[in-house]
């Protein structure tokens, strides 16, 4: 545990000492009481969650828009409920699915053959899974799972955290809440609670606090089972938690300072200090998501009219989504310096982003940060321009390429490469070397290099030092899938967190993963539904969320009716 601060002993006027107190103490008395938590007990809860948030998810959306200033009839409160219960649902269906799954034949039932690779990796197919209707709904999109090679596991499956079946007491774990995606607390301690077998105390940020009473009554049922407790606070209750001797396990979704403050102090000369020595704050494991300089490469070729155009929307929804406030947000484009195309592309981001309407920059510190990174002052602190920087250079702009700016800044730079393949080789080892963070990455490839050139494209995606991987798609869809695993790339530790340790949404358990890959064509049809020139993403998102608490084909039909008619 953290050593014992002043922090820790004061009583505070403003504290919420008390109702954390008392929130762990509810959650230590109903483990004492426990008797195991056995896979049939997950399946139950699981499906009682599901029905408790569909009846949560109107006042979940109502309030998110509320506090984002998402006015009636804008096309953006469908981000709401894409990224907020809908996510959360098809979370749950997707593990409902692997749990009956495992009660009935002891493990998983993937969607696919498992492909190896030359090198010997084993690739996992982990999308469009079944029972959701996924290769109509989500049609030419698919996505693999890419494990660590492992000699010692015959199984590609981890089951360990579904065999606590004794009396042994489950640890207790605090989650302190991301407060930009509804869907990331949930899913953090969903993950927690019905995969690995954990008790959770979640910490609301003071960004989303306004959903403590919804997520109470859309768990309610883990809530009732002694498994869930929420609170809420600032950064002084989150000290006070961290170092509460009841904590067994830390998750964290934010930056890396938080990261180091709780593990190494707040003080900068006590961090370094703390580090040389390696002497932690805390002694007990801890897991995290702490964001990225999220970049795009473009791979030079010929495109056509139609593709260019798909792409830019599809770079431009990146940045504007959530008024990017994501840590998957494309903050750096990668483009070769001579490829013929690259005025056109770029103007072709620039005016879909004209086209987009501002959004209210709700999070805190917007408008220093975005005056800090675009290198002028806003003409609106409230409603902040999208920006794209072009030809940026990371020796000039350091910030660009090495800081999570977490607002609505992007930049461009140019490689000078005597090829494809060698703009390709180039792109990799800048990412990797130059841009901060091992979150997600995204490659625009022409369909004759992938054609042509398979095994180097597969090649160097294996080379990206990231967790996730997007062929022509914004790795936003890794995240939401939720049957592809999310987090940082292996190899991060306490001293260099970079994006963090750990994954949630490992809904089909595996073992060793390493990376999720996306692929997809150029163009999608229909329009896909987190395009800003959707033209009724809502209903489409509400129907959706009917299909994942209901999966049926009559909700299937709602769907494809939600898609084609306003």
């Amino acid at each position: 545990m953290m050593e014992p601060t002043t922090l820790h002993q004061q009583e505070r006027s403003d504290s919420n000492q008390p109702d954390i107190d008392r929130a762990l103490e509810d959650l230590t008395e109903a483990n004492r009481m426990s008797v195991g938590f056995s896979v049939e007990q997950r399946i139950q809860l699981t499906e009682q969650c599901l029905q408790s948030l569909s009846e949560a998810a109107p006042e979940w959306v109502a309030l998110s828009c509320q506090a984002k200033q998402i006015p009636e009839g804008s096309r953006v409160r469908a981000e709401e409920v894409l990224a907020g219960p809908v996510s959360v649902a098809r979370f749950l269906q997707i593990l409902l699915i692997n749990l009956k799954a495992v009660r009935s034949s002891g493990e998983p039932f993937l969607p696919g053959a498992v492909f190896q690779s030359l090198e010997k990796q084993q690739r996992v197919p982990v999308f469009p899974t079944i029972g959701l209707y996924d290769a109509i709904v989500f049609s030419g999109l698919k996505a693999e799972a890419w494990l660590k090679q492992n000699e010692e596991s015959a199984s590609l499956f981890n089951l360990e955290q579904l065999e606590r079946t004794n009396s042994e007491p489950l640890p207790l774990t605090l989650v302190l809440g991301a407060g930009n995606v509804s869907a990331i607390p949930a899913t953090d301690v969903l993950t927690k609670i019905l995969q690995e077998g954990e008790r959770v105390l979640l910490k609301m940020n003071p960004v989303n606090a306004y959903l403590k009473p919804v997520f109470e009554q859309a768990f309610k049922p883990l809530m009732d089972e002694g498994l869930l407790r929420i609170v809420c606070g600032d950064a002084r209750d989150g000290a006070y938690l961290v170092e509460h001797p009841s904590i067994d396990r830390i998750h964290i979704t934010g930056s890396t300072q938080t990261h180091d403050a709780i593990v190494w102090g707040s003080d900068p000369t006590e961090q370094e200090t703390r580090k040389q020595n390696n002497q932690p704050r805390i002694n007990v494991p801890i897991t995290s998501e702490l964001g990225n300089v999220s970049p795009w490469i473009v791979v030079p070729g010929e495109y056509s009219e139609k593709q260019l155009r798909f792409q830019a929307e599809n770079i431009a929804a990146s940045i504007a989504n959530n008024a990017s406030f994501n840590c998957l947000a494309t903050k750096v484009i990668v483009i070769a310096t001579h490829w013929q195309q690259r005025d056109q592309f770029l103007s072709m981001i620039q005016k879909q982003l004209d086209q987009i309407p501002r959004r209210y920059a709700y999070y805190p510190g917007a408008a220093e940060r975005w005056e800090r990174f675009a290198g002028e002052v806003p003409d609106d602190k409230e409603y902040l321009p999208w920006k794209l920087i072009r030809d940026a250079d990371p020796q000039t702009s350091p910030q660009l390429f090495r800081e999570e700016s977490f607002v609505c800044v992007c930049a461009e730079t140019g490689l000078e490469a005597d090829s494809d393949t060698d703009f390709l080789e180039q792109a990799v080892n800048f990412v990797n070397q130059e841009v901060w963070g091992t979150l997600c990455a995204t490659i625009t490839v022409p369909n004759q290099f992938q054609k042509s050139q398979r095994e180097f494209l597969d090649h160097c995606v294996s080379r990206l030092h990231y967790g996730a991987v997007g062929i022509n798609h914004w790795p936003a869809l890794n995240y939401a899938f939720m049957s592809t695993p999310w987090g940082g790339a292996p190899g991060g530790d306490l001293k260099n967190v970079a994006s963090g340790m750990g994954n949630v949404h490992n809904t089909y358990f595996l073992r060793d993963v390493e990376k999720t890959v996306l692929y997809g064509p150029l163009t999608l049809i229909p329009k896909p539904v987190w395009f800003p020139s959707h033209p009724n993403p809502e209903s489409v998102g509400w129907q959706l969320l009917k299909l994942y608490t209901q999966p049926s084909l009559m909700n299937l039909s709602r769907v494809g009716l939600s898609v084609l008619f306003k």
